[in-house]
């Protein structure tokens, strides 16, 4: 990717490259069993907003994140990323380590703090996700929505700035896939209606979210998304009009 170059992405303008959340050149790597997962990747996140991935099991996605979050390494190619990343995982039970809201999110905390500090940066990274005065609250006592939730408070807590979400809503209700959706939209895109319990101009500025998903009725609501397929990221495209590309397909054919 050339130094001075332009990207322009859905319902925005150009920017330069010095401004993008996230770059990634050429990346590639292969697995210790010799299985390609990415290859020949280049792509970049434009701007701040909510960026989907959609693509079939095995393309490379959850693989893609885990080398932004830098729990792998490249096998070649570059990833530079202008955002503190967190991973947050498609299970929060494989994530929230500790019995109570306000101990976990404390793990996530910058080193240094005092406990006044401490004390307010938790009761901050609850009350953004809409779980405001739950730190005593056990963990185990938390539907599976409001683990989620809390997932997504420890990483804001880190002071990450790029959010990566690998299927965050796989294991949740109806209801509360809207909810948590509506949660990291309404992060991404402070100007956008307030998420279900979460209040208006709680937190700091717009974040970067990308986001891995298998429903494309998500697609709807994303700032833009691409298509992953044999390890490379397509190209970005309006959410609705990629979901309606998808859904023509024949049965069977669809990157699901």
């Amino acid at each position: 990717m050339a130094a001075d170059s332009l990207i322009t992405s859905p319902g925005a303008g150009a920017w330069s490259q010095a401004d993008l959340p996230l770059q990634v050149d050429r990346l590639r790597f292969v697995w210790p069993s010799g299985q390609i997962a990415l290859d020949d990747c280049s792509f970049a996140i434009p701007r701040p907003g909510l960026w989907m991935l959609v693509g079939g099991n095995g393309s490379g996605k959850s693989t893609l994140l885990r080398l932004i979050a830098g729990l792998l390494e490249p096998s070649s190619g570059q990833l530079l990323c202008n955002r503190k990343p967190a991973l947050v995982f498609q299970n929060p039970d494989h994530q929230l380590l500790l019995p109570s809201c306000g101990s976990d999110v404390q793990l996530s905390l910058p080193p240094g703090l005092g406990a006044p500090q401490r004390h307010e940066q938790i009761a901050l990274a609850l009350e953004q996700v809409g779980l405001g005065g739950l730190q005593q609250r056990p963990i185990h006592s938390l539907s599976g929505g409001q683990k989620q939730r809390l997932a997504v408070a420890g990483a804001l807590a880190s002071r990450a700035q790029l959010l990566l979400l690998d299927e965050p809503t796989a294991l949740l209700d109806q209801a509360s896939q809207r909810d948590v959706l509506a949660l990291v939209r309404q992060l991404c895109n402070p100007a956008a209606r307030p998420a279900p319990g979460t209040p208006e101009g709680a937190g700091p500025g717009p974040i970067t979210a990308l986001w891995i998903t298998h429903r494309l009725d998500e697609l709807d609501q994303c700032d833009g998304a691409a298509l992953v397929r044999h390890g490379r990221v397509g190209r970005w495209q309006d959410g609705s009009a990629l979901r309606q590309r998808l859904n023509r397909l024949p049965l069977g054919r669809g990157e699901r």
